[in-house]
C-alpha cells in the first residue's frame, strides 16, 4: 500500500528552544497550530494499515494474529532507524526503540500498541478530516455523531476532528498513542532537551489480551512505562478492571423432533438457560462506576452444539474469583438441567494495574509534576477496561495510562481532536524532562 509522502518539517520560533513542541501547554508563549501537521500526517499515515486484531488466532499462540499488525510495526521500525534511534524487533513481536539521553537519569518508557478492535469493522478505515471544525453533529452517511451526544466536541471549536467514514472504526485506540509516542521520539532527537534514557514500546494484539504474553523483559531497563492508550484529554489512570473469560462449550444430542421425548439433549436450550441466568442488574449496560459485570459474547449455538463466551469484570480479584464461581454453578446447573455435557474453561486476561502503581508511587507523582509545570489539569480515573500495562504490572512494572484524545473507542462514531493528541504530547515531553531533573 502506497503511503502518504509527510510535509516539510516547520522549523520552531526564533529564540526558542528546538525541543519544544509548539502546543498550547508549557514554557512556550507562542502556540502555534500550524505544527499539528505532523501529528495529523503521522496519525493518516498509520490508520491506512489493516490491523484488526483476531482473538481466535491470538488465543491460539498465532502473534502477531493479522499480517497487517506485523507490517505497521516494521513500517515504525524503518521510521524509527531513520531518525538514528536503535531500535529492536524480535521474536517476541514488540517492537522496542531507546532513545540515549544525555541526563543521568533513571530510564522511563512509553508504550502503545498496532491492533485495532473487532467490535465493528477495523479495517479499511478511511478517515475524514473535519478542518475549522463547527460544532454541531457530524453525518457520515447513517452514521451521526451527535453532539448533544459528545458534549467535548465543543472543546474543540476552529479546530482538527477525524472520524472514520461511518463504516468502520477510527483507530485512536491505539494509533492515535503510536502517532504521539512517534512524534515525541523526533522531538527528543531533533531537539536539544536533556533527558534520561527514554524506551518506547509498540505491541501487537492488546485488543485480545495478548499484547505482552512475550513481553521482551531483559531488553528493557525502565521500572515506569507509561501507556498512552486512553481516552478523552486530561484523563490519566492508574487503575483497572480485572478480567477473565470463560468459555463454555456444550454438547447435547440431537435426533429426530418427533421422537425426541426422554433422547434429545438441546445445547441451544442449556446455553439459553446459562445466559438468561446472569444477573441482568450486573451486565455493561446496567452497570458504570466502580461495578463490575457479566456479559455473554460470540454464541454459536444449534441443537448437538453450542460455544460461548463469558466475559467478567470486576475491581476486585476477590470479586472477579466469585463471578468465575457463580458462572461456573450456573454451567453444573444447565448440565444437571438438560443432561447435556457442559464444559467450562477460564482464562485470566488481565489484573488490576492498581497494586503495581501503588508500589512505584513515583509514576504517579512524576505523572502529575510533569503536568503542573505546563498548566495542564488532570482528573484521575479507574479504567473500566484494561491496558498492557495491566499484565505489566505482573513483572513489577508501573504504568498509569495517558490519555490521547479518543472518543467512542471501538465504535463507527469513533472521533479525536488533533489538539487533544497534541495536548497529550505535550505531557509526554513534559514527564521526560521532569525525569531529568
Amino acid at each position: 500500500m502506497a503511503k502518504m509522502r509527510r510535509k516539510k518539517r516547520r522549523s520552531s520560533a526564533a529564540g526558542e528552544p528546538s525541543w519544544l513542541p509548539q502546543f498550547p501547554y508549557g514554557v512556550v508563549m507562542g502556540y502555534n497550530p500550524s505544527m499539528h501537521g505532523e501529528l495529523l500526517d503521522r496519525f493518516l499515515d498509520y490508520a491506512s494499515y489493516d490491523t484488526m486484531s483476531d482473538g481466535a488466532r491470538a488465543d491460539e499462540g498465532v502473534r502477531p494474529s493479522a499480517e497487517g499488525e506485523e507490517r505497521l510495526l516494521l513500517h515504525l521500525k524503518e521510521e524509527l532507524e531513520a531518525l538514528g534511534i536503535e531500535a529492536f524487533y524480535g521474536e517476541e513481536k514488540v517492537l522496542c526503540a531507546r532513545i540515549r539521553g544525555s541526563a543521568d537519569a533513571a530510564p522511563i518508557g512509553f508504550m502503545a500498541h498496532v491492533d485495532t478492535a473487532d467490535d465493528v469493522p477495523g479495517n479499511g478505515v478511511r478517515p475524514v478530516v473535519h478542518r475549522d471544525f463547527v460544532p454541531g453533529d457530524i453525518v457520515l452517511g447513517d452514521t451521526v455523531i451527535s453532539l448533544d451526544g459528545n458534549p467535548d466536541l465543543a472543546r474543540y471549536a476552529g479546530g482538527t476532528v477525524i472520524t472514520s467514514s461511518g463504516d468502520t472504526l477510527l483507530g485512536s485506540d491505539d494509533k492515535a498513542g503510536v502517532a504521539i509516542m512517534m512524534e515525541a521520539a523526533r522531538l527528543l532527537v531533533q531537539g536539544d532537551m536533556p533527558h534520561g534514557d527514554v524506551e518506547l514500546y509498540f505491541t501487537p494484539d492488546e485488543e485480545t489480551g495478548h499484547g505482552v504474553d512475550r513481553f521482551p523483559s531483559t531488553w528493557g531497563k525502565a521500572g515506569i512505562i507509561y501507556t498512552v492508550d486512553g481516552e478523552e484529554e486530561g484523563i490519566v489512570e492508574n487503575e483497572c478492571f480485572n478480567a477473565a473469560s470463560v468459555y463454555i462449550t456444550i454438547k447435547g444430542n440431537a435426533v429426530h423432533l418427533g421422537s425426541a421425548r426422554g433422547v434429545l439433549r438441546n445445547a441451544v436450550t442449556a446455553a439459553a438457560y446459562i445466559i438468561s441466568s446472569l444477573p441482568a442488574s450486573e451486565s455493561p449496560e446496567a452497570t458504570d462506576g466502580r461495578y463490575g459485570y457479566y456479559a455473554a459474547d460470540n454464541l454459536h449455538a444449534s441443537i448437538p452444539d453450542a460455544s460461548f463466551e463469558v466475559i467478567i469484570r470486576d475491581f476486585d480479584y476477590d470479586g472477579l474469583q466469585r463471578r468465575i464461581a457463580a458462572v461456573e454453578s450456573i454451567a453444573e446447573a444447565a448440565r444437571h438441567i438438560y443432561g447435556a455435557d457442559v464444559s467450562v474453561r477460564t482464562a485470566i486476561r488481565y489484573r488490576n494495574m492498581a497494586e503495581a502503581c501503588a508500589s512505584r508511587p513515583e509514576a504517579m507523582s512524576l505523572l502529575e509534576r510533569a503536568a503542573q509545570s505546563i498548566g495542564m489539569k488532570l482528573e484521575r480515573r479507574a479504567i473500566r477496561g484494561g491496558t498492557d500495562g495491566a499484565n505489566l504490572a505482573a513483572l513489577g512494572i508501573a504504568s498509569p495510562n495517558i490519555f490521547t484524545g479518543g472518543h467512542n473507542l471501538h465504535s463507527v462514531r469513533e472521533w479525536v481532536a488533533v489538539e487533544a493528541m497534541a495536548s497529550s504530547l505535550s505531557l509526554v515531553m513534559a514527564i521526560i524532562r521532569e525525569a531529568a531533573v
